[in-house]
């Protein structure tokens, strides 16, 4: 059985086929998803969307959307996580973090989101989805500033020693698509050498897709909306990179990563992850 700690689920790529992706993830193993929001407008639409289809959600405004978010969205943010701090499907605060690679964006005003919500989630009890791209040193800044109960650095591609200050924190490392390519030498070396307690999958569906779904800007224009689309039925396949990195069977990455992703997020036990409807893990081949 896969979770799958960081989908989309709500983005406009899936508006088409939502409910079959599901059952596409469903029907590979992929018994839970971790669907994060990234702004105000749609704290709503992931918390009905993990209702809907037994799956768990996370509230937060992205370091990506802080430009044109309000201020007063931290108070609503506050208040959501008060009315729904008794739902065992809300299992996080995020997404949230600093991006330092996007060009024109406010550094100062991305501090101001993800100070004041690294509070809310320490008010809260709440683990973090951190949103990490060039940008771990600062995001470590914060954390020793305003502790939280751990959570995950999605899309990691720190160095080895940003990875050991964000697992001595409790965090665990998100691994996804990006591992797929073979010239992504360092993520891995992350993946085959951060201590197996670190690890947990994702996909970032629609984005981040692995090497087998990956199109130029050219291909994608020419082609179909959802050729070259990330989804959740991936991850299987994008845990054979991992198992191959680790030298690891499907059954033990499968074993480590799920455990790894429970510790993480501690209610996702309590949403069902255990219980949820899903065949056995397996990989592409056997294994």
């Amino acid at each position: 059985m896969w979770i799958d700690t960081h989908c989309h689920l709500d983005a406009p790529e899936f508006d088409a086929d939502r409910d079959a992706v599901v059952a596409r993830a469903r029907a590979a193993g992929v018994a839970q998803l971790v669907l994060p929001a990234v702004e105000r407008s749609n704290f709503d639409t992931v918390r009905r969307l993990a209702h809907a289809h037994g799956l768990v959600y996370a509230l937060g405004i992205h370091p990506l959307y802080t430009g044109r978010a309000a201020d007063e969205d931290l108070d609503h943010l506050q208040q959501a996580l008060q009315v729904h701090r008794h739902d065992p499907r809300l299992v996080a605060v995020g997404e949230i973090g600093l991006d330092h690679f996007v060009p024109g964006l406010d550094r100062a005003r991305q501090q101001v989101f993800y100070r004041a919500q690294l509070k809310l989630a320490r008010d809260a009890g709440l683990p973090v989805l951190l949103h990490v791209r060039q940008s771990a040193d600062a995001l470590l800044a914060g954390l020793r500033r305003v502790p939280v109960a751990g959570g995950i650095a999605h899309a990691f591609n720190g160095s080895p020693q940003q990875a050991g200050q964000f697992v001595a924190m409790e965090f665990r490392l998100g691994f996804g698509g990006a591992m797929s390519f073979e010239r992504a030498l360092q993520i891995r070396r992350l993946a085959a050498e951060v201590p197996a307690q670190a690890l947990v999958l994702e996909t970032d569906a629609p984005d981040i897709p692995p090497q087998w779904l990956y199109r130029t800007a050219a291909q994608r224009a020419a082609g179909p909306p959802a050729q070259g689309r990330n989804e959740p039925a991936e991850l299987p396949r994008i845990a054979q990179t991992l198992a191959a990195l680790r030298g690891w069977t499907a059954q033990h990455t499968a074993q480590v990563t799920r455990a790894n992703a429970l510790a993480a997020l501690p209610r996702l036990g309590a949403a069902g992850a255990a219980g949820a409807a899903a065949a056995p893990a397996t990989l592409p081949g056997g294994g």
